[in-house]
């Protein structure tokens, strides 16, 4: 997800979004601990989208 469209979101879509993007999160790092997935950069770049979700809910609060 890109910051513009982070940007766009309210408040309550930006819990939402959180939300969902931490359990994919922590779904995709238990499947990469059991046997390690194809793409191993998809860990990062949620990471970094949980980072930038994060930094906008706070700067709207």
């Amino acid at each position: 997800m890109k910051s513009t469209e982070i940007k766009n979101l309210s408040v309550e879509d930006l819990q939402n979004k959180l939300a969902e993007v931490q359990a994919q999160y922590q779904k995709l790092t238990l499947a990469h601990r059991i046997s390690p997935i194809e793409n191993p950069i998809q860990i990062r770049d949620l990471r970094r989208t949980i980072a930038r979700i994060k930094t906008e809910l706070t700067n709207k609060q």
